[in-house]
């Protein structure tokens, strides 16, 4: 069996974070790992509190994976600070990790920026040039291509922008109101449209976690980037399509839609 590794911070209610990434990975066919960043009490309605590890013991996590179970891909989630960024890159680097997808956790959905400047500096000296693939939303695109994106058109000089700055894949992903589920992956100076089927759904916690796991976990098994991220897309649509409907604010996925067995009866 293939093997990944989330490292990202928890979340109590199971919709996103590390308990989405498991999910996501354990559905997808591979044993999954994970190095949390951060404890955070949440539900479907927001975020009440966070305790962050220490970057000592986010490093004894990552020594703990790697040196007993290596990973064949790492997925990067949420890390708030500047010296937790610093270590896992230092310990990436250390065990030669490969098929690394960065999901650039840096806006909430309110708007919210989440990365001090410090975190954000890390992050771009340090971890994106080190990834395979980055999967930024649309603000955060916008704050790594420095320039707004309106139009689809604008998604494509964003990437080639993210793609060139940084050295790595990118897949833009579209929502936001701009153009619902459609994707964009740029590699190797040429950009492929991923189109998404727009689903009805308004309990979407989770998704950008939830895809960039879903990719992870195919690179993991062997297959190449345009295969994993069209691969995970069908995931993710199969998981909204499930149309699980839990708490009182926007709900998480059915992340297991597809398991079938004696056990889940």
């Amino acid at each position: 069996m293939k093997t990944a590794l989330t490292i990202a911070g928890s979340d109590s209610s199971g919709g996103a974070g590390i308990q989405a990434d498991i999910k996501t990975m354990t559905a997808n066919g591979v044993y999954a790992m994970s190095a949390v960043t951060a404890l955070t009490a949440q539900n479907t309605t927001g975020v009440t509190d966070i305790l962050e590890a220490t970057p000592a013991f986010l490093a004894a996590e990552l020594d703990a994976v790697f040196t007993d179970i290596f990973p064949d891909a790492v997925k990067i989630g949420m890390v708030s600070s500047g010296a937790l960024i610093t270590v896992i890159a230092d310990k990436l680097a250390q065990y030669g990790a490969r098929h690394i997808v960065v999901d650039p956790v840096m806006v909430a959905t309110s708007g919210a920026k989440l990365l001090q400047d410090e975190a954000m500096d890390a992050m771009r000296q340090r971890l994106l040039p080190m990834a395979e693939l980055l999967t930024p939303n649309i603000p955060e695109a916008e704050i790594l291509a420095e320039m707004p994106i309106t139009s689809p058109a604008d998604m494509e000089k964003a990437a080639r922008t993210i793609w060139e700055r940084y050295g790595c894949a990118v897949l833009c992903k579209g929502g936001h109101d701009l153009n619902d589920a459609n994707d964009l992956l740029w590699q190797n100076g040429a950009g492929r449209w991923f189109r998404g089927r727009r689903i009805d759904n308004p309990n979407t916690h989770g998704t950008g976690c939830t895809l960039s796991s879903a990719i992870a976990s195919n690179l993991a098994k062997g297959f190449d980037l345009e295969t994993s991220v069209e691969r995970a897309k069908a995931y993710i649509s199969g998981a909204l399509a499930a149309q699980l409907d839990l708490g009182r604010g926007r709900g998480p996925m059915n992340h297991m839609f597809g398991l079938r067995g004696e056990f889940v009866e």
